[in-house]
């Protein structure tokens, strides 16, 4: 995902990044009993606009992403916003151990980067508090045509075969909403998914 380095200091110019992580944020805060005690994680968190729109409602949020840039980004808005409980942090977890534990770790469009999601879904599994939540939004299956041929990814998810696989690990109470529609210049929509799950 080094490609993200480049697209930074853009990324937050871009609207249609906004308007998706406010209606992920808000189908959020109805699908999971958010309280101010709670430890969060955002994975893959980018510049950050989903936790920054959060901010309010957690103890503590690390913002954890591989690049470099985004996690500058991130680092300038706490200090403009002068959030001491937000901690951005450039980690790989899909190749290293992280130490720590959160109530509720969530991501947005990040899933169908990640190589071998099912490792990092047993990863998130390991690091949750005992009840703690695991909230993913990303795109329904789709033709490729998103990201187009150049880009290596998964072409999105089924909700319900991704619910299947959250079970198998372990995962209770596990729900799935669409939550926003990215709309492109062609006329082509890409619908969002919002699933959530307890340990």
């Amino acid at each position: 995902m080094n490609n993200f380095n480049q697209v930074a200091r853009e990324w937050d110019k871009d609207k249609m990044h906004m308007d998706r992580s406010v209606a992920i944020a808000a189908e959020l805060e109805k699908m999971v009993p958010l309280n101010p005690s709670m430890k969060a994680l955002e994975y893959g968190a980018g510049t950050g606009i989903l936790s920054f729109l959060l901010k309010d409602r957690f103890s503590e949020i690390t913002l954890m992403d591989n690049s470099v840039e985004m996690v500058k980004v991130c680092a300038e808005k706490t200090e403009f916003y002068q959030t001491n409980h937000i901690l951005p942090i450039c980690f790989d977890l899909e190749h290293k151990d992280y130490d720590d534990h959160f109530d509720i770790i969530y991501n947005q469009m990040v899933l169908h980067h990640v190589n071998d999601y099912e490792a990092i879904i047993y990863t998130f599994f390991s690091m949750l508090n005992p009840g703690g939540y695991l909230a993913i939004a990303d795109l329904y299956t789709e033709d490729g045509s998103f990201h187009g041929p150049d880009v290596k990814v998964h072409l999105g998810f089924d909700p319900e075969k991704l619910a299947k696989l959250l079970r198998k690990i372990g995962f209770k109470n596990i729900k799935n909403k669409t939550c926003f529609e990215v709309k492109r210049e062609t006329g082509i929509k890409y619908p969002v998914f919002l699933l959530v799950a307890q340990k």
